[in-house]
């Protein structure tokens, strides 16, 4: 290997993790949600996007930064994520819960895609700040700063959501609502209170994540449908209902990639995918993964 070539390792491994943790800022609330309520959220990708279209109209008619913007978007969609809950996802029971779910938070993305297209049309846009494009010199290449911002938030978030899990009177309602509903029930925990704030949360979350995407990549209301077999490879590598496994696989993923796309670029996506099914052969339950019964 070249000099060369190091300091084009060097810079892919750090493009990677920057990357990985724009994904793992959609990724965990997909995630939290799988791991209390047992449904994978098949409309995250258009949630994200929704996030991002938050973003971009508070930037564009009110010039609110986007980060700033946050404080606005965080809590919108939290309450849209409880509306979901509310309306749609917990009225759901029985043997089939899983599978239907699967079809109403599909249905559920179509709305709001619909929704967006009526709003915004079908032209990509972007939020471009002033400061979208600062940079900084790295071994003679250039790096974003939003990028290093967007990890940073990613690392900030997922650990207010860790400490929210392991710090709290209500992570530990979550955390045995995750374990057994039926006990939880059995000792007084409001079982449907509990899911119907975690699913905000996870959508709360998602709203960052979409800032993150559409402050580093342009969009429109079809791009979450090329985000979400991304988003369910990570919480399936990471461990599915795993946080801090989102984290951990959107980096992993994230670099490999990048890695491979040095040398190889036609290779990178399936080298990407190749690695989730060769993990999941040898380790099923993901790379943070644990084995659990769970009782609903």
């Amino acid at each position: 290997m070249t000099d060369q070539d190091g300091v084009l390792m060097v810079l892919a491994i750090i493009d990677g993790i920057l990357v990985g943790g724009v994904y793992a800022l959609m990724a965990v609330g997909l995630t939290l949600i799988f791991g209390v309520l047992d449904i994978i959220n098949i409309a995250q990708g258009v949630l994200v996007i929704l996030g991002a279209y938050l973003s971009y109209s508070l930037f564009t008619k009110a010039h609110i930064d986007p980060y700033i913007g946050l404080l606005i978007t965080v809590p919108a969609m939290f309450v849209i994520g409880v509306v979901i809950h509310w309306a749609f996802i917990r009225r759901l029971r029985g043997t089939e819960r899983t599978s239907m779910t699967l079809l109403v938070t599909y249905a559920v993305g179509l709305i709001i895609e619909g929704v967006l297209y009526k709003l915004y049309g079908a032209t990509n846009v972007q939020l471009l700040p002033s400061y979208g494009n600062s940079s900084f010199s790295l071994f003679g290449n250039y790096v974003q700063w939003v990028y290093v911002w967007d990890f940073l938030l990613a690392v900030l978030l997922i650990g207010a959501v860790y400490v929210l899990l392991y710090r709290t009177r209500f992570g530990r309602s979550v955390r045995a609502t995750m374990q057994d509903q039926t006990a939880a029930r059995l000792v007084g925990i409001d079982v449907n209170r509990v899911a119907a704030l975690t699913f905000g949360i996870g959508v709360a979350v998602t709203a960052a994540g979409g800032m993150a995407f559409g402050i580093t990549n342009a969009f429109n209301p079809n791009s979450g449908y090329d985000l979400i077999s991304r988003l369910l490879s990570i919480i399936i590598l990471g461990g599915m209902g795993s946080v801090g496994g989102a984290l951990g696989a959107s980096l992993f993923m994230l670099t490999l990639e990048s890695v491979v796309s040095i040398w190889q670029p036609q290779w990178a996506v399936a080298v990407y995918y190749a690695a989730l099914v060769i993990v999941l052969l040898y380790r099923p339950t993901g790379l943070f993964g644990q084995k659990a019964v769970r009782a609903q």
